[in-house]
């Protein structure tokens, strides 16, 4: 088994990457793009009634709009699993919370095991973590990628793990490229461009780097991992751009709910709006 020193040799950033994404959208129907989507709420205002109201209108999502994929998931603080777990009915929808001290993640680490653990046993289908931004800033991405597997461990079969890079933040596609290397070799199942908490959240360049990394590691590895753009992403065209960007690099077999998510909230009344109707759609 190689070491994560040994995958970023194997694995370097290649740079020079084709720049132009304008043009690349995906022809994907925008009800169809609806089956991508972890709807998310994670604000300070968050209650558990309004979290309730949102799985509620997730359970009518296809009665109500026929020919609308349902969501891929739901994404709340991890106090608001049993609320999900409550009231959610609809199918094969993911209970995703966050962890590990997210948005930021600087908190000790036996505090990011416990939380991580509590959201399991809460009935968390799928955790989204931060990696340790910091560590990678400072040329500590060994670290970083020690935190991530800990907590791989902690997961184990029990639920997928994305993990956010904050791409951002890094803002620089060599350190993207690291941190991208450095989730993927600790054991993530996706890797995801950003929590939307900070500015700038989801970038197409960013995405581009991300998907890079992982076509090459899939080359070198032989495995698949996820990919995640989240952060400010609220239109039908800017989903579709992300899209476009994974089918170039990834190839088509990468649109699938198991290997693709976008991070939304105000996307998903786009995609009603534009799927059935002129009018405004404010249904989430």
């Amino acid at each position: 088994m190689r070491t994560f020193r040994e995958l970023l040799q194997e694995i370097p950033y290649e740079g020079g990457l084709w720049g132009d994404h304008e043009g690349i959208l995906s022809a994907m129907k925008p009800g169809k793009i609806m089956g991508f989507i972890d709807l998310t709420t994670l604000d300070v205002k968050d209650t558990e009634e309004r979290v309730a109201s949102m799985c509620r209108k997730v359970n009518e999502l296809q009665e109500k709009f026929p020919g609308t994929d349902q969501v891929a998931g739901v994404c709340v603080y991890p106090v608001f699993i049993p609320v999900v777990r409550e009231t959610l009915t609809a199918g094969g929808v993911e209970i995703v919370s966050v962890s590990a001290g997210f948005p930021a993640g600087q908190t000790f680490m036996e505090v990011k095991v416990q939380e991580t653990e509590r959201a399991l046993e809460e009935g968390a289908t799928e955790i989204d973590i931060v990696i340790a931004v910091g560590k990678i800033l400072e040329g500590r991405e060994e670290e970083a990628y020690d935190e991530v597997r800990i907590l791989r461990e902690v997961t184990g079969e029990r639920a997928r793990l994305k993990v956010i890079l904050e791409a951002g933040v890094l803002n620089d596609p060599l350190l993207v490229h690291k941190a991208a290397v450095a989730a993927m070799a600790a054991g993530a199942d996706f890797i995801k461009t950003s929590t939307g908490k900070v500015t700038p959240a989801a970038r197409p360049q960013d995405m581009q780097v991300m998907a890079h990394a992982a076509r090459r590691y899939y080359e070198v590895t032989g495995r698949k991992v996820g990919i995640k753009p989240a952060g400010g992403i609220a239109t039908a065209k800017e989903a579709l751009l992300y899209m476009g960007i994974v089918e170039k690099e990834l190839g088509k077999s990468w649109l699938d709910p198991g290997l693709f998510r976008i991070g939304a909230s105000r996307l998903a009344n786009d995609l009603l709006g534009t799927a059935g109707t002129t009018e405004k759609i404010n249904y989430f």
